[in-house]
């Protein structure tokens, strides 16, 4: 697995809620690549469950949601926004189990779209939940002019 290093950190998107470590709030997701997937291993705090130390759903959509982000930066290189989520929640995700694998991959990629699989596995490898994400994704010049991306290198040491 390879480290990816989040080069929003000093930036005006530095307080990012999903992947800043700085947004002390936040998820503060860090992420690797390994092969054709983005992985993320986290550990939910108790302030995010539901009922009976549950993953809250609508954190649990964020987190899919992030990671798909993520997907977008380094599997498409670029930037983009989310315009379809079809979340599927399978099995609870605890907030008091320990560490959560949430994973994405990139299904297919079209000139203006990116279609990616997430889902988060309990400490187990079962599946709690998934997801179908749909992201618009901008040519990589004009994300760079108008959204800030860094450019693929930036991602890595």
């Amino acid at each position: 697995m390879k480290k990816i290093i989040n080069p929003y950190i000093e930036t005006e998107n530095g307080n990012c809620f999903g992947c800043s470590p700085k947004n002390e709030q936040g998820l503060q997701m860090e992420f690797f690549e390994d092969g054709d997937f983005i992985v993320s291993h986290w550990n939910p705090k108790a302030h995010l469950s539901g009922f009976k130390n549950v993953l809250h759903g609508g954190v649990q959509t964020t987190i899919l949601d992030e990671i798909a982000c993520w997907v977008v930066f380094v599997k498409c290189q670029t930037s983009g926004v989310t315009t379809a989520l079809n979340a599927k929640f399978r099995s609870s995700a605890f907030t008091d189990k320990g560490l959560l694998t949430v994973r994405a991959q990139l299904i297919s990629q079209e000139k203006k779209f990116a279609n990616i699989h997430a889902e988060i596995l309990d400490e187990n490898g079962k599946v709690c939940s998934e997801a179908e994400i749909q992201y618009m994704i901008f040519p990589t010049e004009m994300a760079k002019k108008k959204f800030g991306y860094p450019g693929i290198e930036a991602f890595y040491k």
